[in-house]
């Protein structure tokens, strides 16, 4: 009962308690209830009401109206946010996203009805009892992925469940009903049409996963990979990737990845494709110039100058991969840093002024750029002390050539 609740919930149960205030039912729904039961960590917490999104704005201090035309707000309360949703029943797809249009409901019932898979279609009041219709419990206990009623229908209304499906699979180690892989095949080129930004959020937690080898096998029997950018034009690349790969934790990580296994296809190109962010763009072309680095060089101090202390995780994971022999360590890392004697150029005791001044007759051009970076090297390698003198000097008997 609700001693079985856990904090998460008992955090957001005063929402339910002001909403059944006022008369209306309100559950905790899908994923929480989901994770709840499996002993996971909880997540975000979402909740589903016969209230009306415009009543949730009245009784409600702070509210987002984030998807109001289909039911969703966004209630805010102790500094944490909750997704509630009016029960509805879901009009046709024709954007395989959103409903055209929505019904709201008075029951719950109908609402469960029309969500993904079984192990989702779950609800719990505040007091820890459970809403199971489609037997959600017992494919959780069995570890089965299976959808909700027709899968036909679940998939052609938004294909990204396709993927979904396979994310659960290598998140939770389940393995997907045949039928509903039947199903699965039957709408995956519809995959082709959704916004890739969608299907990147996928695969981030795809990858992400404790039980990859999982999803992976779902990607490669499915054939679903075909339907993807990229791998569209060389599907070759899935069967490339290494033999028990463990969780990579961003999809920077995963773009490295990719890029490494196939060099032919630039980090850029990946980028572009799966509309990715500048950050992770920065994230995949570090881990792809240090990977490269330590393959020729091994661990030292300019490979974690170069390297950002938040990709170190993601560098280690992936050295695993292609270095098994080679054990990395955090600290050891962390280590190096610590001992540089700069963190970045900006650091190093003479400018380009500097530079000018000793060769003053010479046309600023890429000689200066080039010195530079020849001097920050070699101060955090450690063969140059970072003084002004010294630096000074090292220029003048090692002269820069000036076009």
């Amino acid at each position: 009962m609700i001693a079985m609740v856990t904090d998460p919930f008992q955090l957001a149960k005063p929402v339910l308690d002001r909403i059944e205030e006022y008369n209306h039912q309100a559950f905790f729904v899908g994923g929480c209830v989901r994770d709840f039961l499996l002993k996971r960590p909880i997540g975000d917490i979402d909740i589903a009401t016969s209230a009306q999104p415009g009543f949730i704005q009245q009784i409600f201090e702070k509210v987002i109206p984030v998807g109001i035309k289909h039911g969703t707000v966004i209630v805010r309360h102790q500094h944490q946010s909750y997704e509630v949703t009016t029960f509805r029943i879901d009009g046709i797809y024709t954007d395989q996203r959103h409903p055209d249009s929505v019904t709201f409901i008075d029951e719950i019932d109908k609402d469960l009805e029309r969500r993904d898979f079984t192990i989702n279609a779950l609800a719990m009041d505040k007091n820890g009892e459970i809403i199971d219709l489609f037997n959600g419990k017992e494919d959780l206990q069995d570890n089965i992925i299976r959808t909700v009623g027709d899968g036909y229908e679940r998939f052609m209304e938004d294909p990204l469940r396709i993927i979904r499906a396979i994310r659960f699979s290598s998140q939770l180690g389940f393995t997907i009903d045949h039928q509903t892989v039947d199903n699965m095949i039957k709408v995956k080129r519809d995959i082709e049409g959704l916004a890739i930004e969608r299907i990147t959020n996928e695969f981030t937690k795809l990858f992400a996963g404790d039980y990859l080898h999982n999803g992976l096998s779902y990607l490669k029997a499915t054939e679903i990979y075909k339907h993807l950018p990229i791998m569209i034009e060389y599907p070759y690349i899935i069967h490339l990737l290494p033999k028990g790969l463990n969780a990579l934790y961003s999809f920077g990580e995963v773009i490295a990845l990719l890029h490494i296994t196939e060099p032919k296809v630039s980090v850029i190109a990946w980028i572009n494709a799966w509309k990715c962010s500048n950050q992770i763009k920065q994230e995949a072309n570090q881990l792809v110039d240090g990977l490269y680095y330590y393959k020729s060089n091994g661990l030292d101090q300019w490979l974690v100058y170069q390297l950002s202390s938040e990709y170190y995780k993601g560098f280690i994971r992936l050295s695993s991969i292609y270095h098994p022999t080679n054990t990395l360590s955090y600290q050891e890392l962390v280590n190096i840093e610590q001992s540089l004697p700069i963190k970045s150029k900006k650091d190093l005791a003479i400018k380009g002024g500097n530079l000018i001044e000793l060769f003053p007759h010479a046309k600023r051009g890429p000689w200066l750029q080039k010195t530079l970076n020849k001097l920050e090297e070699e101060v955090v390698m450690g063969r140059l002390t970072n003084t002004e003198l010294e630096l000074k000097e090292w220029v003048k008997w090692n002269p820069p050539e000036i076009n």
